[in-house]
């Protein structure tokens, strides 16, 4: 169980300081140092394969990889995760890039949604407004792509397969929370701890947005074996890798105040999108609607997002087939592990441009305590 008071103690700390700041900045003639924080400009020529932009819309940035691609499957779109840390996990490092990975294996051009830290304006924005960028993104692409959900971005790119099933090709799912209620997990029992009209009160002080150092402090206590390069990236001994993950651990990204309550709210409080009444463009996303083949990638020692919360798609997604696979590790790994890449997300690759070989793996045991 988490600790509340921990997490009153964090949340205070951050609203008081967060509240001050926003202070500063409506005083006329506050310091440059004190007005909203716009989102970081994107270093492309630290990206292995991601090195151009393709469109900049208002909740993201489309990256897309340098050279062009002789697949003759659709797009690959990888739908990053919008939680606490940039979109650059997907193309981290030579050697730890999925994005590298699914391009030298020709499963099709591959786009990255590099996903904006909120900025004051941004501050309403919802998860339809997420939606409504992808949904544009895939247009520009074709109008059919294949999707990639990792983490969070696996819940919204679920979701706008089920909004829009002849727009996705295929679907994997890497470490992300279908059913959070089929299991605890950290995320699930932060929240239990700590009363909806408190994270409401907590957005209403910092001026309509969640920072992401508030983020990190609260979905990532006690998990430095988790955030280890070494856990993350499934190798040890590299000082200049581990420094380059130590700095991308240390850049967050600030979510709309929006956005964090309809998550926190919708998809791990009430668990609506397992229920199918999650509410998506204006209609109900409902998982058994996906049309597109399924691939479910899960870390075995996966702390962020428990082994049922991730494989209930299976159940869940009953008008396709759904592939699942089991790999040793934990969370991180499952996007940037040295082996994690080299194995299960090569024969992912295979998959995505039609082959079927390789992907399934029995399920080990669950560690997490599943409700009844």
């Amino acid at each position: 169980m988490a600790d509340p008071f921990e997490l009153w103690r964090l949340m205070w700390s951050f609203a008081i300081s967060g509240g001050l700041e926003q202070l500063a900045q409506a005083v006329p003639g506050a310091s440059v140092a004190a007005r909203p924080r716009v989102a970081d400009a994107i270093e492309l020529s630290t990206f292995p394969t991601l090195g151009r932009v393709r469109i900049e819309l208002a909740t993201m940035v489309l990256l897309e990889q340098r050279g062009p691609s002789r697949a003759k499957a659709p797009p690959v779109v990888i739908v990053a995760p919008y939680a606490v840390h940039d979109a650059s996990i997907a193309d981290f490092a030579p050697g730890h890039s999925l994005a590298q990975t699914l391009a030298e294996g020709g499963a099709g051009s591959v786009a990255l949604t590099f996903w904006k830290s909120a900025t004051v304006e941004m501050r309403d924005y919802g998860i339809d407004a997420y939606l409504g960028d992808l949904n544009v993104a895939i247009d520009d692409l074709g109008g059919r792509a294949s999707l990639v959900g990792l983490c969070q971005g696996g819940w919204l790119a679920a979701a706008y397969a089920a909004r829009f099933p002849g727009k996705v090709a295929r679907l994997v799912l890497a470490g992300a929370p279908i059913d959070p209620g089929a299991a605890e997990s950290r995320i699930t029992r932060a929240l239990a701890a700590v009363p909806p009209t408190t994270v409401e009160s907590l957005v209403g002080m910092t001026g309509g947005r969640i920072s992401g150092a508030l983020s990190l402090a609260l979905w990532s206590q006690r998990m430095d074996d988790e955030y280890s390069a070494e856990a993350a990236l499934q190798c040890a001994g590299d000082s200049a890798l581990n420094k380059r993950f130590d700095a991308w651990n240390a850049r967050t990204v600030d979510l709309p105040g929006v956005y964090f309550l309809e998550v926190a709210e919708w998809l791990f409080r009430e668990n609506r999108l397992a229920r199918g009444c999650f509410p998506a463009l204006g209609r109900p996303a409902r998982l058994w609607d996906i049309e597109a083949p399924m691939f479910v990638l899960a870390a075995a020692e996966d702390e962020i997002v428990a082994l049922p919360q991730a494989l209930a798609a299976k159940s869940l997604c009953r008008a396709t087939s759904v592939a699942v696979r089991v790999e040793p590790g934990r969370h991180l790994s499952l996007f940037m592990g040295q082996r994690t890449l080299g194995g299960a997300w090569r024969d992912i690759t295979r998959w995505l441009k039609g082959g079927g070989g390789g992907a399934l793996r029995k399920a080990p045991a669950a560690r997490s305590r599943v409700r009844p």
